[in-house]
C-alpha cells in the first residue's frame, strides 16, 4: 500500500502570498517543516479515514497554523489562560491557576501563548534544568473548541525553535504524561520511568482519623519511625550513590510531574518548590518521599491538591513515610482534599490495600500511571 502526501493552503482563508508571509513570520527552519509533514503523514496513515478526509483536515491545520500569533505571556492574559481548561480536565484538578503567576516569574522559564485574532488559544511553557543542558514542557493547553485543529503541534513546534535559537546548549526535551503514549509517540521519543498513582480523596475532617486507623494498622509492620529531613540533609540524600542507583525511577527525581537528573545544578529548582522530604531512615533510606504544598484546584471552591512522590520499592518502608507525610499535612489543611501518591507500579496495590479504611477515605481515581519521555531537541 502506497500513501501520497501533498501540502494544501485555504484560499478562503489563507492566499498563497499570505500564507508565505506567515511561514517566513514564524521562521520555521526546514526541518521543523519536515517534521509538520511527518505529524501529518502519520496521522493519516495510521487513521481509518479517506484520502479525501486526510486532506481536508491537513487544509485544517495550516490555515489554524497560519492565523496564530505567538508571544510570551503577561500577568494580564491570566483571564483568557484559565479558559482553556474545562471543569472536567485533568477531572477538575488542573493546576494553572495554581502555578500561572509563578510561572512568569520562575528564572529559567518561559511561558508562550498562542492567539487567534487577539484571543487566548493555547499556552506551553519550557523550563530550563540540568544546567541548561535539558528543557522540560510543561503545561499544555488549547481551548477546548480547537482541540484537534492543529494548534498544539505549532505551539510546540514555536516554543522548541526558540529554545534552539535562544539556548543552543540544550541538546534533551523532556516531559511527562498521564497517559499509554501511543507507539508513534513512543516513536519519536525514549521512555526514561513510570510511576503508578494512588488518587486518594476525602474531607479534611476524615484525615486524621484516616491517619489513626493507618497507624495502628502500621505497627504491626514496622516499628521503626520516619524522619524528616532538613533541606540540607535532603539535598545531600538524594543526590547519594544509594538514592540515585536504588530508589530514584530511571535516575530521576521526579516532583509533581517535574522530571529532573540528580545533578547539583537542579537543587535550586526543588528549594523554590517548598518540598517536604520525609524518608525511612537517614542512612540508605529504603523510601525517600517528597510532598508539595498543597494548592487550590477547581474540582470543589474549597478543593486542595496534594502530590506526594514516594521513591522506594520495599511496601513497608513506602507506607511508613505515606503516612508520616500526611501526618505532617494534618495541622495545616481543610476542606476537600486530593492526594495523588506516585510510586514504584510493583508496591501500588500493596499501599492500596494498606489505604483501605472505615474513615470515608476514598479512592478519587482507579490506578493510572505517570509516563516520563524525553528526545533529542
Amino acid at each position: 500500500m502506497f500513501f501520497f502526501f501533498f501540502f494544501f493552503y485555504n484560499p478562503s482563508t489563507c492566499s498563497p502570498a499570505s500564507w508565505l508571509k506567515c511561514r517566513q513570520d514564524q521562521k520555521l527552519s526546514k526541518s521543523l517543516q519536515e517534521a509538520t509533514e511527518t505529524a501529518c503523514f502519520l496521522a493519516f496513515s495510521s487513521s481509518e479515514e479517506s484520502p479525501a478526509s486526510a486532506v481536508n483536515q491537513t487544509r485544517i491545520w495550516m490555515s489554524v497554523d497560519c492565523d496564530l500569533e505567538f508571544s510570551l505571556a503577561e500577568e494580564q492574559d491570566f483571564q483568557q489562560v484559565l479558559k482553556l481548561c474545562t471543569s472536567e480536565d485533568y477531572n477538575g484538578l488542573d493546576y494553572m491557576s495554581a502555578f500561572y503567576h509563578r510561572w512568569l516569574q520562575e528564572p529559567g522559564r518561559v511561558v508562550f501563548i498562542a492567539r487567534m485574532k487577539s484571543r487566548v488559544v493555547g499556552l506551553e511553557s519550557a523550563l530550563l534544568v540540568d544546567g541548561g543542558q535539558s528543557v522540560v514542557f510543561q503545561g499544555r493547553r488549547v481551548a477546548p473548541d480547537l482541540r484537534g485543529s492543529g494548534i498544539a503541534g505549532a505551539l510546540q513546534r514555536h516554543v522548541s525553535d526558540y529554545v534552539r535559537r535562544h539556548h543552543p546548549e540544550v541538546c534533551v526535551a523532556r516531559l511527562s504524561r498521564g497517559d499509554q503514549p501511543s507507539p508513534q509517540t513512543l516513536a519519536k521519543y525514549r521512555l526514561v520511568a513510570k510511576e503508578a498513582i494512588l488518587s486518594l480523596c476525602c474531607e479534611a475532617a476524615n484525615l486524621g482519623p484516616f491517619i489513626a486507623e493507618l497507624q495502628s494498622r502500621l505497627h504491626q509492620t514496622s516499628s521503626q519511625g520516619p524522619v524528616t529531613l532538613s533541606q540540607q540533609q535532603a539535598e545531600t540524600l538524594i543526590l547519594s550513590d544509594h538514592v540515585v542507583s536504588n530508589l530514584l525511577p530511571g535516575k530521576t527525581i521526579i516532583n509533581d510531574w517535574e522530571p529532573l537528573k540528580p545533578v547539583e545544578a537542579n537543587l535550586e529548582v526543588l528549594r523554590r518548590r517548598g518540598l517536604t522530604y520525609i524518608t525511612d531512615q537517614e542512612s540508605e533510606p529504603s523510601a525517600l518521599s517528597l510532598c508539595t504544598p498543597p494548592y487550590a484546584v477547581p474540582y470543589r471552591h474549597d478543593a486542595l491538591r496534594i502530590n506526594i512522590n514516594i521513591f522506594g520499592r520495599r511496601l513497608a518502608p513506602v507506607c511508613a513515610v505515606f503516612l508520616a507525610q500526611l501526618r505532617a499535612l494534618l495541622p495545616s489543611v481543610r476542606g476537600y482534599l486530593v492526594c495523588h501518591s506516585y510510586l514504584d507500579p510493583a508496591v501500588w496495590s500493596g499501599l492500596q490495600q494498606f489505604c483501605q479504611n472505615k474513615s470515608n477515605v476514598s479512592l478519587f481515581k482507579d490506578y493510572w500511571e505517570e509516563v516520563i519521555l524525553e528526545t533529542d531537541l
